[in-house]
């Protein structure tokens, strides 16, 4: 596992939106806006089921997750990872989380009611395997 550098830790906690890679079955990579948080060990996203992401995620679990630094896109973090976990268990619980993380919005289904109830949201836990940085 590798570590996530320190000074590097202020693009996990500020609402930096991610890019998430993942890979198409003909190994084609899809590439996907995401909101993240980290619990120390494990880099966690939050998807509905069904989404192309959350196939590729279960099927091939090597990911990439990119940052860049909205006040200079010059700094930047790579995560090379693994998922390692997938569960549905907290799933409403997380987007509500990262909901207020990202929109000040505690009710992430306040913004789309229609989908309430309607969908199953799921946690992607990823193991960080290499970590890359630029700028400081």
């Amino acid at each position: 596992m590798a570590a996530i550098p320190s000074d590097y830790m202020d693009l996990i906690e500020r609402p930096v939106v991610v890019s998430l890679a993942t890979v198409n079955e003909d190994g084609q990579p899809q590439v996907t806006p995401v909101w993240i948080d980290y619990d120390g060990e494990d880099l966690r996203v939050n998807s509905a089921a069904g989404r192309r992401k959350v196939e590729n995620m279960e099927e091939r679990p090597r990911v990439t997750v990119l940052w860049i630094d909205p006040n200079d896109p010059y700094r930047w973090m790579e995560v090379r990872g693994t998922v390692v976990g997938i569960t549905a268990d907290g799933g409403v619980e997380h987007i509500n989380a990262l909901s207020a993380k990202y929109r000040n919005q505690p009710d992430y289904y306040a913004r789309v009611p229609q989908r309430r109830g309607k969908e199953t949201r799921m946690i992607f836990r990823i193991r960080p395997d290499k970590v890359n940085v630029s700028g400081n």
